[in-house]
């Protein structure tokens, strides 16, 4: 029996998380919950889960939250149910609940921290929270070289895991990682698409953030850095290309010639489980394909200067540094003005490229400096908004 952790328990990545714990109870307790601000969709999780700790990032009022959990709790069958509330909560959970693994399905920078204390006690990390290595790659490498594991949660990174096999960086000739082009990938003029347009993914559910992101392409470019990091492999050998039909997740070429690449559904329950399982592969909520449903597959470059987010993503990683913390702070403000109507989606990419112009990157040597460069970087993304508002 494997104890869980799942951060971020009420949005996408926690509730499938649950769905396949649930799935296998023989396997499988979740411990620990937590959220961000939804108390009350966390409150009906810890009746229905029972966990013995619970965590929420933001409430109105601390000590009403706290009662409220600690009652559901209670009324579940948790004899001493433990209930943190406030900013650092789901860190604090991670580095105390005592799971075998933690879920990081948090959204945002402030998921770095989570990781860093889930492997600072040696637990396995089943990340999802992206940008644990695009914001803090090498605090992230520092970490896992002194304890704990790490099992990424991204289909496209769970897939280079199973292809790459863990051989040595050094038999790596190339790794490839796929895009379906997003929601936009046939839109007349995708500067001018209007939220809903954008929201209407063609094959994955996501959050709204990471949908819009993957809209832009943006979201591939994240992704290549935090390839980066997760395989150790220089810039040279990180490449995306559009594949339509999602069916094919990664492909990893060698020295001697050899492709292997991983084919599955387009099914978020799968690389969950496969981190919550490894080393085994459990029977699992998604069927595998049919050879023949590999037929008539597509394989396209991205087109240089059509998706200027991502050549912004990429330029930042390439540089290296503080510039990817800069950089997803800034896309996480212009998303989020784009998303409350107050830029439009041609917007977005101009909001990050002007933060980026002014940064100037320097060598990671904390995780304090880079919540400055995150502060910086929303502040400085933030007037760069009311400019063109």
């Amino acid at each position: 029996m494997r104890t869980v952790a799942v951060l971020g328990a009420t949005g996408s990545i926690g509730g499938q998380a649950l769905e396949v714990a649930e799935a296998h109870r023989d396997r499988l307790r979740v411990t620990a919950l937590s959220a961000g601000s939804r108390l009350d969709a966390l409150e009906a999780l810890v009746r229905r889960v029972a966990p013995e700790w619970t965590a929420l990032e933001r409430a109105d009022d601390a000590d009403a939250a706290r009662r409220r959990l600690e009652d559901a709790a209670r009324a579940a069958g948790v004899r001493q149910p433990r209930v943190l509330v406030g900013v650092g909560a789901g860190a604090r959970l991670a580095a105390e609940s005592g799971a075998d693994i933690v879920v990081n399905g948090i959204v945002g920078a402030v998921g770095l921290e989570a990781s860093l204390a889930t492997l600072a006690r040696g637990a396995r990390l089943a990340l999802a929270n992206k940008e644990s290595l695009v914001v803090g790659g090498p605090l992230v490498r520092a970490a896992l070289a002194r304890g704990g594991s790490l099992v990424p949660v991204d289909s496209e990174h769970s897939a280079a895991w199973l292809c790459l096999g863990g051989r040595p960086a050094a038999e790596v000739a190339r790794l490839t990682l796929t895009a379906s082009g997003g929601a936009l990938r046939d839109h007349p003029d995708w500067r001018r698409a209007t939220r809903d347009e954008v929201l209407a993914h063609p094959v994955w559910a996501m959050g709204q953030r990471i949908t819009v992101d993957s809209a832009l392409l943006f979201n591939k470019g994240l992704e290549l850095i935090e390839a980066r990091w997760l395989f150790d492999l220089d810039w040279p050998r990180l490449e995306a290309v559009v594949h339509r039909e999602a069916r094919v997740h990664a492909i990893a070429a060698f020295t001697d010639g050899t492709l292997i690449a991983q084919a599955a559904r387009a099914d978020m329950r799968l690389p969950i489980q496969l981190a919550l399982s490894w080393p085994e592969h459990w029977p699992g909520l998604t069927p595998a394909l049919d050879p023949r449903d590999l037929a008539g597959l597509s394989f396209e470059p991205i087109p240089a200067g059509r998706h200027p987010a991502f050549d912004l993503a990429l330029a930042a990683g390439r540089a290296g540094g503080t510039a990817p913390c800069a950089l997803n702070a800034a896309d996480e403000v212009a998303v989020a003005a784009f998303l409350d109507g107050r830029a439009t989606l041609g917007e977005v990419p101009q909001t990050i490229a002007r933060v980026m112009d002014a940064h100037r990157p320097e060598p990671i040597e904390s995780l304090a400096q880079l919540r400055a460069v995150d502060a910086w970087a929303r502040e400085a993304a933030r007037a760069a908004v009311a400019r063109r508002a």
